[in-house]
């Protein structure tokens, strides 16, 4: 275990709400491991198995799947943010989704094995992980409540509330599959925006 690696734990722990002894907080960085992508990489394709969650340092990820030969994009992270194919990671079963990089990126990644053992073992590390399931469930809800009930208009607003980053930093074709609108739309919505 480095410094880096308890550093890291330090913050997925204080970002969940959780109080983590340093020793808990130690048996957490002991199964961290980092990982550097170059912009562009594959960091999980289809059909393969979600066995980790990863938590970005430093860069920009995204989520994406084909349809009728139409790249779509699911949800964009960056530092801070927890990534993982939910389905997949639970069922231990080939994913639909894939993640790529958009920027260059250090990930952390947390092998489901591992951390399952030490929230078998310890109860606030348990809690802790939950959390972690709670937060991904609740900003699915979120986006997919987004999505069903508001206008492009509402979905651009509040993606430039919640997460202004991607707005700054994502490409506009990825930024227009995740709100569901053309990227004509989104010009046109983003003009709007700007003169309100």
């Amino acid at each position: 275990m480095n410094t880096d690696s308890i550093d890291i734990a330090r913050i997925l722990a204080s970002t969940r709400h959780c109080r983590l002894s340093r020793e808990q907080l130690h048996c957490l960085a002991d199964v961290l491991e980092c990982k550097k992508y170059k912009k562009g990489e594959r960091i999980l394709d289809e059909n393969e198995v979600c066995t980790c969650l990863r938590y970005i340092e430093k860069g920009m990820t995204r989520q994406f799947y084909f349809k009728y030969n139409k790249d779509l994009t699911e949800h964009i992270a960056y530092e801070g943010g927890i990534v993982i194919c939910l389905e997949s990671y639970l069922k231990s079963e080939p994913s639909r989704l894939m993640i790529e990089t958009l920027e260059n990126s250090v990930i952390w990644e947390i092998p489901k094995t591992a951390v399952e053992k030490l929230s078998l073992a310890d109860a606030e590390i348990g809690v802790w992980y939950r959390r972690v399931f709670e937060e991904s469930l609740i900003e699915s809800q979120i986006k997919a409540d987004t999505l069903r009930f508001e206008p492009a208009h509402e979905r651009y607003v509040k993606l430039m509330q919640l997460h202004p980053e991607i707005l700054k930093r994502a490409p506009l074709v990825y930024i227009a599959s995740l709100l569901q609108m053309s990227p004509e739309t989104l010009s046109r919505v983003r003009s709007a925006s700007l003169n309100d």
